[in-house]
């Protein structure tokens, strides 16, 4: 999955998401909980709370495209402190990182990539928000605090990125070698940019048609 996504493509990816497995997951929690009716009430209310979550997300990308951002971070706060178990939660988390950043106020946006990295109900988001986290650990220089994030195993699907992620840390440190193996890794995993990454590999020492 791309990890930079348009506000569009964003919405899109809830919305499939929702789509694809919104029953099993109220099926899962409410299951042998509850009767046919019970179940139909939780349904309805889940429904209820995904669509005005849905409408915050909407009111808030908007206010982005508008260039309201005081009022964009203003619908983004509310929707995580009312809907924060739900997936527009997170990414309003996301959106309100980016936006911190562009302001120059990075440690607002550390706490809310932090928070997509503990909270988000997917897995791929919360990993989504631990690699967004490194990136901008790496940009202000706390190394251990990456390194310490850094540890422990990743998905497939955003795995070679941790992996030119661990090869920038090691390259910041002066670890040639390990940088180097870093990103052949991130080389076989896969990842976005990699011409980007083949161009900080030769930069260590390795061969540009590595992996």
């Amino acid at each position: 999955m791309s990890v930079y996504q348009t506000d569009e493509e964003q919405v899109e990816s809830i919305k499939k998401w929702w789509k694809e497995n919104g029953k099993s997951v109220i099926g899962g929690v409410v299951l042998g909980f509850a009767g046919i009716a019970g179940w139909q009430g939780w349904q309805g209310y889940q429904s209820g709370q995904a669509e005005n979550a849905s409408i915050y997300f909407d009111a808030m990308q908007k206010s982005v495209r508008a260039g309201q951002y005081e009022k964009a971070d203003e619908d983004g706060r509310r929707l995580i402190g009312e809907f924060g178990n739900s997936t527009y939660a997170s990414f309003a988390a996301l959106q309100l990182a980016k936006l911190a950043y562009q302001r120059g106020e990075k440690a607002t946006a550390q706490g809310h990539l932090r928070w997509v990295s503990e909270s988000a109900p997917d897995p791929v988001l919360r990993e989504l928000g631990r690699l967004r986290l490194g990136r901008l650990l790496l940009d202000l220089n706390e190394l251990e605090a990456l390194d310490a994030l850094l540890q422990g195993a990743f998905s497939g699907a955003l795995g070679g990125e941790f992996a030119a992620l661990r090869g920038d840390l090691e390259h910041a440190r002066g670890n040639a070698g390990a940088a180097r193996e870093a990103y052949q890794k991130a080389l076989i995993k896969g990842v976005e940019d990699e011409a980007l990454l083949r161009m900080k590999l030769v930069d260590v020492g390795g061969q540009a048609d590595a992996g």
